[in-house]
């Protein structure tokens, strides 16, 4: 059996000012490379923060006394980061939009068990329009023994448009609904202090327009993890598998509604009367 905390594992990067200023000035390699190989990335974790997992939990409403499927996120989300602050990774990380992600529990981990954190980084082939996505693979074992697992898709450029494609139909928004909440203008400074991800365009108006955004917007994971709660709360069981794509921003402000989807475990979040998030949600 592997030691808990290998040694030359280095400790997972917290998310703190030093990091979310190494993100925002971030500049990209000049000239790009033509092929970008796949970046692995392992860090150590070497204890779950239950303090932490149970601040989560209150925040979102989840019951019980496991660790919720979408409070792995936060884990990914810092070796994500650190996996695009790498050298090697060439794009800037401001501008990033992120539009899928899946997350996927394969087991448990024990109070005080360490945890390791591999990452696979991936280009995508550009689309036929020119856009360029990145897909990022984290996997968190203790022990060796598989714990989560989390798969994250980013668009890192945007392709041309040329007005000759039809826009995309979205799902309809007929189901029932489960559940609804209304975003005020301090959510995002709240999740922002759950999750250490302190983006400006999620704090305040100042703030996001300084990134170019007219309006502050709520992380799409606080929309995730709200939608989470709700189905395992409505549903009663805890999630072992939960998968979306992100197709709106939510401004702060808007009130919000989750509905179940016509097929078995899907679901829709509304805001504004067009679907922000779709997904589908398994349930042990």
């Amino acid at each position: 059996m592997p030691p808990a905390s290998p040694a030359h594992v280095p400790a997972l990067p917290a998310m703190g000012p030093v990091t979310l200023l190494r993100a925002l000035f971030k500049r990209p390699r000049r000239p790009l490379p033509a092929l970008l190989p796949e970046l692995v990335t392992e860090y150590r974790l070497d204890r779950l923060p239950l303090d932490e997992v149970a601040r989560y939990r209150t925040a979102f409403g989840f019951a019980g006394e496991r660790v919720p499927l979408t409070w792995w996120y936060l884990l990914a989300q810092r070796a994500h980061l650190a996996s695009m602050l790498d050298p090697r990774f060439p794009f800037r990380i401001v501008g990033l939009v992120h539009m899928e992600n899946t997350l996927e529990e394969h087991g448990a981990a024990a109070p005080g068990q360490a945890l390791v954190l591999r990452t696979v980084l991936r280009l995508l082939p550009p689309s036929a329009s020119g856009a360029l996505r990145c897909v990022l693979e984290t996997s968190g074992s203790a022990h060796g023994a598989p714990v989560f697992s989390c798969a994250s898709t980013y668009l890192v450029r945007r392709g041309k448009r040329d007005g000759a494609r039809p826009p995309e139909a979205g799902p309809a928004l007929s189901g029932r609904a489960l559940a609804h909440w209304t975003l005020d203008a301090a959510a995002g400074r709240r999740y922002a202090r759950l999750s250490g991800d302190w983006n400006p365009i999620h704090l305040a108006g100042w703030s996001a327009r300084l990134m170019g955004m007219r309006r502050p917007i709520i992380h799409g994971m606080h929309t995730l993890a709200s939608s989470c709660a709700a189905l395992e709360n409505e549903r009663g069981r805890h999630a072992v598998r939960i998968e979306c794509r992100f197709r709106a921003p939510v401004p702060l402000g808007s009130s919000v509604v989750l509905r179940a989807a016509p097929a078995a475990g899907g679901f829709v979040v509304e805001a504004g009367g067009k679907p922000a998030v779709t997904g589908d949600c398994s349930l042990a």
